[in-house]
Formats: structure tokens, sequence, C-alpha cells
């Protein structure tokens, strides 16, 4: 799968989080995908290879760290709270669709009760 290919389907992946937004505040070159204003993935599809950086639980991010040499502490991000996952093919297709699952999740919990369930009445599963 060439890295196009494979971004453009991770693009379409983060899009089908309820109200989920892709926006592009660094550049051009740089997806910002976004839940309620908050980000929850930032995606750099020209990199060589590809990055997503994705938030997740300090104790979760570290034990994905010491897993998978493509997961490392965020770049020019807070480095407890989120990691930059190198788009190698080193991590499985599954294991990075649960980290941005996580990464989701995390960001929803720390929004407002209202828009925590107006969010969960919206979301449905994903494969």
């Amino acid at each position: 799968m060439s890295k196009t290919v494979k971004t453009e389907a991770l693009a379409t992946y983060l899009l089908s989080f309820p109200e989920a937004s892709e926006e592009q505040p660094f550049g051009p070159e740089v997806d910002v995908y976004k839940v309620a204003g908050k980000m929850f993935a930032i995606l750099s599809p020209e990199d060589d290879p590809p990055a997503i950086s994705l938030k997740c639980d300090p104790l979760i991010a570290v034990e994905l760290r010491e897993e998978y040499d493509a997961v490392a502490p965020g770049y020019h991000l807070n480095k407890t709270h989120w990691n930059t996952v190198t788009l190698d093919g080193s991590v499985p297709d599954r294991e990075l669709k649960n980290m941005i699952q996580h990464s989701f999740e995390q960001v929803v919990a720390g929004l407002p009760k209202a828009q925590r369930d107006r969010i969960a009445r919206l979301d449905a599963p994903r494969t």
C-alpha cells in the first residue's frame, strides 16, 4: 500500500468519528483532526515515512513506546499525554486504530458533559 493510499485511508477513518473535523492550522502539510474544537490526531502525510500524533493516557503511552519502536513521545507536543507514531508499517493496523480510538475517547472525556452526551448519542462502531 502506498503512503498516499495509507494516509488517505487513515484520514477517512479519522473523519468517521462523531463530529470529527479536519483543519490545517499549521499549513498544508499537516492535517489536524478535532472533535468539538479539540485536537485528537495530527497527521503528517508528507513526512517520509508519514507520522500521526495521538493523545494517550500517560501510563498507556509509556507501554506503547516500550512495545513499538515506531511509537515515540509526541513531537512538539506534551510528551506525557501525546505519542507520535511513525507509519512505517511496524505497528499493526488494528493496534493503530485502537490508538486512534483511545485518543478520540481521551479528548471526549475532557469535554463538558453536554458535549460528551451528544457525541455518545452519535457514536457508532467503526471497523
